[in-house]
């Protein structure tokens, strides 16, 4: 429905492949070797997203629009309110709570979703020890501004309380008289998967049924910004990475991204990566009345556009004490026009190499590696970690799969690269000399999430306005 109402997007890509980074370029405009955010943030992180970094949520309070948030989506920005309904990802412990400025499988739940190794309820998961990803020790909390409102998180009602927050935030923005964004960030479909909890279906059709799920959310949230608000709502749906592949019959799909150099040779192509199938993310955008329905565009985009454009279109101006990697595309939306970026780097977010490092690049439609390997695959396999000088080249127009690379001793390769080099250069320069953050890493007991700190069970649920054991 969104694709026939708006303009989708082909060659838009995550500004990382796993969720913190990925979540702190597209609210900040920046990459992560200038926000700080390098990488994923732990359930007992001290820092977050520096508190230096302007988000687009605070530029429009600021500017007078409402705001508000809900934790958990993949990503829906509706022009005119700071919601983040859904998964946050980039702290959680004092000033970093997305209210002054949880991740659905950073704990236990009695009632686990599907997932790969099936992880324990709560009761039986706290007296067994941490083992293939599932987390024992503690409860998965459910935060409503800074109160955690229940703990464990009940997965199968979760899709309900996105439904009713969003509405509700929407219809007092519309009493309230104000503009406002919406940022919902869905656990959909992030392991556990889970689904309207109405259903009952197998373990095979556990993917499809929460990307079921995920589709009807989207649109009661559409249909409340039609009910309750406000023809002129711009909505812009997209993800954050491509599938967890080591997650097997619960990653999805990369479709025809399939890296196949890579998995020719072991590991993943996926998230992780920096792969098409890691960073490659579906993308549309409507706004009645402005941008022409059922229309495509092949411009190269990424989701750190996302926060100039919301801002031009909302005539706010960003800081002008740092630089910024993302570009306003109005001109896109509004205009018809294809050009995007020239270039764009994609960085490494959890394989090979240094977290951060802007270790592949893309210029028009080629895109050279430096480092590959060190994901993890279904099977278990990660692939050898490679370097790669000079780079592998890959022509995208005729090899979308990423399986043969361009002949070194070739005058395309060659022109190519000068191109390639020329572009990171710049870039790398360019970060050399801004003003760039650097993010707390540090873990502490202390700072997990719990309603009950005196409580190692961290147990709680509202009742009528107040949290009981």
């Amino acid at each position: 429905m969104l694709k026939l109402e708006g303009k989708r997007f082909t060659d838009f890509h995550s500004p990382a492949s796993t969720c913190s980074p990925s979540r702190a370029a597209l609210l900040t405009g920046r990459h992560g070797l200038r926000n700080g955010v390098t990488h994923n943030f732990a359930k007992g992180s001290v820092g977050g997203l520096p508190l230096n970094e302007a988000t687009f949520a605070q530029l429009l309070r600021d500017a007078g629009y409402y705001t508000a948030m809900i934790e958990y989506l993949r990503m829906i920005v509706m022009l005119c309110l700071f919601l983040v309904i859904g998964k946050w990802h980039l702290g959680h412990s004092g000033p970093y709570h997305p209210i002054n400025r949880v991740n659905n499988d950073m704990g236990c739940t009695d009632k686990p979703g599907f997932d790969l190794p099936s992880c324990l309820p709560c009761e039986q998961s706290k007296h067994s020890r941490k083992g293939g990803g599932c987390d024992t020790k503690t409860a998965l909390p459910l935060f409503e501004n800074q109160s955690i409102v229940e703990q464990p998180l009940d997965l199968w009602t979760l899709t309900e309380k996105y439904a009713k927050a969003a509405g509700t935030q929407i219809l007092t923005a519309r009493n309230k008289g104000q503009p406002f964004l919406l940022y919902v960030a869905l656990a959909h479909m992030h392991v556990p998967l889970f689904h309207n909890h109405f259903l009952n279906v197998t373990a095979k059709e556990a993917y499809s049924a929460s990307l079921s799920d995920m589709d009807s959310l989207v649109g009661s949230i559409k249909l409340a910004t039609e009910a309750f608000c406000m023809k002129n709502t711009l909505i812009w749906f997209t993800g954050d990475n491509g599938p967890w592949e080591q997650k097997c019959e619960f990653a999805g799909s990369a479709g025809p991204f399939r890296g196949k150099w890579q998995t020719s040779r072991g590991g993943g192509s996926a998230k992780r990566t920096t792969w098409e199938g890691g960073h490659r993310v579906p993308s549309v955008v409507i706004w009645p009345g402005n941008i022409s329905p059922n229309t495509t565009s092949n411009a190269l985009l990424s989701g750190m556009d996302i926060f100039p454009t919301i801002l031009s279109l909302a005539g706010v101006d960003p800081p002008s004490d740092r630089h910024y990697d993302g570009i306003d595309i109005t001109h896109i939306l509004l205009n018809g026009s294809d050009t995007g970026h020239k270039s764009l780097m994609h960085p490494n977010s959890g394989a090979a190499g240094q977290f951060g490092d802007l270790q592949t690049v893309r210029v028009g439609h080629y895109k050279a590696f430096y480092i590959t390997g060190g994901a993890e695959a279904c099977g278990g396999g990660s692939g050898k970690q490679e370097l790669h000088d000079p780079p592998l080249i890959f022509n995208l127009d005729t090899d979308e799969a990423e399986g043969s690379p361009l002949d070194p001793a070739s005058e395309e390769y060659q022109l190519v690269l000068k191109e390639v080099e020329k572009e990171r250069e710049v870039l790398l320069w360019d970060i050399a000399t801004d003003n760039v953050s650097t993010a707390d890493y540090t873990v502490s007991q202390s700072a997990v999430p719990c309603c009950q700190p005196q409580n190692p069970a961290c147990r709680c649920h509202r009742k009528e306005g107040r949290a009981h054991e």
